[in-house]
């Protein structure tokens, strides 16, 4: 019967933590999916609530074999982002690998980016999130971006 009671409550914990941990995965989920939906709608108020003060964006770019950083402003994007044009900008991701620990995730997706319908680049999206008194916001996304290899 002891052993019984132990068991249950093993369980329940368990359970417990495999629902608030989904729950935080699809809290972040949410957070990195605006940023997408608001670069496709063109909406910059949507975009830039994706993003906490004084966040980082930065490509990593490979012209010829050598590799820099470009870092950009988070303003000037949410600015583009606004700005009217024909084309979505339409990001297609796929959520690879989510890590929370407390108020931190990282966030890991591959992507396909478009332009309408028309394929731009592909790459990968690294993203480090926060979650304060607004939620999860981005403090840091770093992408990759090529033309081949996009499977």
């Amino acid at each position: 019967m002891k052993g019984s009671i132990i068991f249950a409550l093993f369980l329940l914990c368990f359970v417990t933590q495999s629902f608030a941990q989904s729950d935080e995965e699809n809290a972040v989920k949410k957070a990195v999916n605006n940023l997408f939906e608001g670069m496709k709608a063109g909406d910059s108020t949507l975009t830039a609530s994706t993003f906490a003060q004084g966040a980082i964006m930065q490509t990593i770019v490979d012209k010829g074999g050598k590799v820099n950083v470009r870092t950009e402003s988070v303003n000037d994007f949410v600015k583009f982002i606004g700005t009217p044009h024909q084309e979505k900008y339409d990001e297609r991701i796929v959520f690879t690998k989510i890590l929370i620990d407390g108020p931190l995730a990282s966030v890991w997706t591959d992507y396909k980016f478009y332009l309408g319908e028309k394929f731009s680049h592909c790459g990968v999206n690294s993203f480090q999130l926060v979650k304060g008194d607004k939620g999860w916001q981005i403090v840091y996304i770093i992408d990759t971006r090529r033309k081949d290899k996009c499977n």
